[in-house]
């Protein structure tokens, strides 16, 4: 499904939709930012191959994108990589949770993208934004099998976010 315009709102996954995930998947799921949890999960788990966008993440705006997910697999581990371009790194605003079936849930905020960035040395202007508005957002999707979520090293920096998962 491609992104939403602002004011779209979308409702939960129709068979139609969900036989077009399961045929075509992987699948990359974009979804308003006023759609609730609930929906947000069923359209996650219409599909155990796609990816889910909402907020900042889902705009559709040029610049780097916020959400592409990269995974790779071991004889005994999972690992993926996020892009996260201009995400908060501050622990209480960032939040990733690895649930034991594999399924991925990152919320965070998108911190840059604003027409005037304020420093030390003063008040800026910006005469380019190559990122997405500032705002929350999450990214969800499911890795390819379970997993030991006690078991997990990452690593957030850099725009990206890295972690190396135990299989079950």
């Amino acid at each position: 499904m491609g992104p939403t315009n602002p004011g779209d709102m979308l409702s939960s996954p129709t068979e139609e939709n969900a036989e077009a995930v399961e045929k075509n998947s992987p699948a990359m799921i974009f979804l308003p930012s006023q759609s609730t949890r609930e929906v947000l999960n069923e359209m996650i788990d219409a599909t155990n191959n796609g990816v889910a966008l909402t907020g900042a993440a889902a705009t559709g705006s040029m610049g780097p994108l916020i959400g592409k997910v990269e995974i790779g697999e071991l004889k005994d581990s999972y690992y993926f990589r996020v892009s996260l371009p201009g995400v908060s790194m501050d622990k209480r605003e960032f939040n990733c949770v690895i649930r034991a079936d594999g399924k991925v849930t990152i919320q965070g905020i998108l911190t840059t993208g604003e027409q005037i960035v304020s420093n030390e040395s003063g008040v800026f202007r910006m005469l380019t934004q190559n990122l997405g508005p500032p705002g929350p957002f999450t990214v969800s999707f499911r890795l390819p099998g379970p997993v030991n979520n006690q078991e997990v090293k990452s690593h957030l920096a850099c725009g990206f976010l890295e972690a190396i998962v135990k299989k079950m």
